[in-house]
């Protein structure tokens, strides 16, 4: 990078410079891909592995490679019907072919990127929502269902008229590549869909593009954001806003020399935008190990190994995923490892902390979401990095922390350090029109331009920006993103119960866990194993299944009739965090949370024991979001 990024006043120079307008050089994605092509046509672009071994299999493509196959792709969405304004949607692993085809549907239509994790009747649902006319995802594959679960959801979503099926066997090295064809699972479901093979598809069509994109800036994408219903929401996004995260990497984070391991998900925008949009646009070589990124067999324990194995500069990770690789010894050369880039969820101090001073190398924390097609801001890469903050609005990125009434009116601008709910602009914000249900749109924007985030959070006098809290009440496990309602809905369900509560309880290593608490039907009986086993049953999203599940006599509720929600969660941090003092023999207690209204909710502590230290009880609780004092 020949430019120095150290402050607040950098960024804004950086803007009076000249208008983002001017600074995009291309309309569309395939646009940008092409100018990188044309520069670092024989340079890695993107290298992906089945298993994660340092020595195991891998494919790398190189720009001019990655180029070809995009276009390939994105004629044969045309010659498949997919017109400018239609919709190809994904159901994939992490692979080249994902990839690939993320590119290629923004190229010959509207993308659309579904998480595999998800119930076939919830994929069904969000096809529907969508209306894709086409679906690719995996042929069926030895231990993974996804080829079951798209077939499922087709049957039902109706719209969908071919399925393009993509096999993992070319990234499958001797002898299990000669022994798969015999394993692979039979499929017996019957819809109307024509299904056709990815690769053999693919390689019969032009490496020219054969017809002409719009280029007034339509839109390219459509994310479902973590926590949908049977009612998904879907952000729209448009190139300029793709394009604008990209510019960012560019200018702000990576080089054309960077090498940056990302083990995320491309369902989700953190991987999308903040890390292949940014490697794309600095013409960097991106590397993604396992088809399930850091959920892979294995992927922790040899992740360092990877790091020395393709010379990494960069990572990209979660809270979540950070935690967990500090309970790996680094075991390889990471000398050339120069910076993590953490999103989707604050990092713990102590974790950030330990993490610096076992890799040696500077973290920058950062914040974005769905809406904002993703970045938003980001600690300043060669300045100041404070703990628990996500940084400086980037380069035009506006945002004010306004107090914001239940009628929806805007009180005021609050002052430096003075927490209310965070609303920003950018130039990755569909003003009006982020939502594809023009319902969800209603109220989202104060002055027709700046979004409210539901995120609670101020400004220092530094301009740096802290996350306090969510005026929503999603619970965010790791980098996704859970509508308590899928597990209230589910757990409403059951016969015993008359009501539920969903949220999320601190834990160590996802930030959150989804917890519910229940109030049973009078006169009822049930117990809480029958629940748990219950909510596995029917909750929706695997990922949402409730950790924990507690019968209280009654639930905390509003003047209306309405769960209170914050009772709840003062409940699973007293309950937590005193199970978790237990465990370490710590002489302290947790007898009640208060709420700060600038550190948000805050454990109070009682000593048991007069010799215990802050020393102590900050080795502990100092792993938690959440802050603690003595009373």
């Amino acid at each position: 990078m020949n430019k120095i990024f150290s402050d607040r006043s950098d960024f804004i120079n950086l803007e009076n410079e000249m208008p983002i307008e001017d600074r995009l050089s291309s309309k569309t994605v395939y646009q940008r891909l092409c100018q990188t092509r044309d520069i670092h046509g024989q340079r890695p672009a993107v290298s992906f592995q089945l298993k994660s071994g340092n020595k195991d299999k891998n494919i790398t493509l190189s720009y001019d490679e990655l180029t070809d196959r995009v276009t390939q792709t994105a004629n044969l969405f045309r010659s498949l019907g997919v017109g400018p304004d239609d919709v190809v949607a994904y159901l994939l692993p992490t692979t080249h072919e994902t990839l690939i085809t993320l590119m290629a549907g923004m190229t010959a239509g509207i993308v659309a990127p579904i998480n595999p994790t998800l119930s076939a009747d919830h994929i069904s649902a969000l096809l529907k929502e969508v209306n894709a006319k086409v679906l690719v995802t995996l042929k069926p594959f030895p231990k993974t269902q996804v080829a079951q679960l798209a077939h499922n959801a087709v049957k039902n979503a109706k719209c969908v008229e071919t399925v393009v099926e993509v096999d993992l066997l070319p990234h499958v090295s001797p002898p299990l590549k000669l022994i798969i064809p015999f394993l692979r699972p039979k499929l017996n479901i019957e819809h109307n869909a024509r299904v056709i093979e990815f690769n053999s598809e693919t390689l019969k069509q032009n490496t020219n593009l054969e017809f002409v994109e719009k280029d007034n800036d339509p839109f390219c994408a459509y994310f479902h954001t973590g926590g949908t219903t049977g009612m998904p929401k879907i952000v729209q996004h448009r190139h300029s806003g793709a394009l604008y995260n990209g510019w960012l990497g560019a200018e702000i984070l990576m080089d054309e020399y960077d090498v940056v391991i990302c083990p995320m998900p491309l369902f989700h925008v953190f991987a999308a935008y903040p890390a292949w949009l940014c490697v794309m646009s600095a013409g960097s070589h991106m590397v993604m190990p396992t088809p399930a990124g850091y959920r892979g067999d294995g992927v922790f324990k040899n992740f360092w190994k990877l790091v020395e194995r393709y010379k990494g500069t960069f990572v990209i990770t979660v809270p979540t995923a950070a935690a967990a690789l500090m309970n790996h010894p680094i075991d390889a050369n990471i000398s050339t490892l120069k910076n993590i880039f953490c999103g989707s969820a604050p990092m713990p101090t102590k974790l950030f902390e330990k993490f610096q001073k076992e890799t040696g190398v500077s973290i920058i924390e950062g914040y974005g979401m769905t809406e904002a097609t993703c970045l938003v801001s980001c600690n300043p890469p060669d300045g100041e990095h404070k703990i628990g903050s996500v940084g400086l609005p980037l380069p035009f990125t506006d945002v004010k922390i306004l107090e914001i009434n239940r009628k929806d009116e805007v009180v005021r601008e609050c002052q430096f350090d003075e927490p209310g709910e965070i609303c920003i602009n950018n130039p990755g914000i569909v003003v009006g029109s982020t939502y594809t249900d023009p319902n969800k749109n209603i109220s989202l924007f104060v002055d027709d331009k700046f979004l409210r985030t539901g995120d609670i959070g101020y400004m220092d006098a530094d301009g740096y920006l802290w996350l306090t809290g969510r005026a929503k009440d999603v619970i965010m496990r790791g980098g996704h993103n859970i509508d308590p309602l899928i597990i209230e809905e589910a757990l409403a369900g059951h016969p015993s119960i008359s009501l539920a509560g969903a949220i999320g309880q601190p834990d160590i290593y996802s930030g959150e866990l989804p917890c519910a608490y229940v109030e049973l039907v009078s006169g009822s009986a049930t117990s809480v194993g029958e629940l748990m086993e219950y909510a596995q049953q029917n909750v929706s999203d695997k990922t949402a299944c409730p950790k924990y599940i507690e019968i209280l006599e009654e639930l905390p509720k509003t003047a209306i009739g309405k769960v209170f929600k914050p009772d709840l969660r003062r409940l699973a941090i007293i309950r937590t965090f005193n199970d978790i003092l237990v465990e370490n023999n710590i002489n302290a207690k947790v007898n009640n949370v208060i709420e700060d209204k600038k550190l948000g909710l805050v454990a109070k502590l009682d000593k048991i024991d007069s010799e215990t230290s802050d020393q102590q009880i900050n080795n502990v609780l100092g792993q938690f979001i959440i802050p603690w004092q003595w009373n």
